[in-house]
């Protein structure tokens, strides 16, 4: 088990939050309307889909599924993509961690308590 939770191959879902520095919000939301293509391929090739980061008063909500069988290093592979890094270097002075996050953590991932899929027709 990771930090995420069960690495089984089912499809996981993953919430994490930040605070956006307020001066840098129009800047981040910039960015956002055109991510670069190497990043969103990067994504993609680590088995993410679903997804999207939402904003409000400050607050970063970030939602994504995860379909491959070993999060931890489908998340190593991401780091270790060179344009991802520069990606990061750009939003990380952008954002402040939580006030109750762990030693080392930058989003701080949030428990699911409930989930609903559509009943079967």
């Amino acid at each position: 088990m990771s930090e995420f939770g069960k690495e089984d191959g089912r499809l996981q879902r993953v919430a994490q939050i930040i605070q956006l520095n307020p001066k840098d919000e129009a800047a981040y939301i910039r960015y956002h309307e055109q991510v670069w293509p190497t990043v969103l391929a990067t994504i993609a090739a680590c088995n993410i889909s679903n997804y999207s980061i939402f904003l409000r008063n400050g607050l970063l909500f970030a939602y994504f599924e995860y379909s491959g069988s070993d999060l931890t290093a489908d998340m190593e592979k991401m780091a270790a993509c060179v344009e991802t890094q520069r990606w990061w270097s750009i939003m990380d002075p952008m954002q402040s961690t939580m006030p109750d996050a762990l030693p080392g953590e930058k989003w701080s991932n949030m428990r699911e308590v409930f989930h609903f899929d559509s009943l079967p027709a």
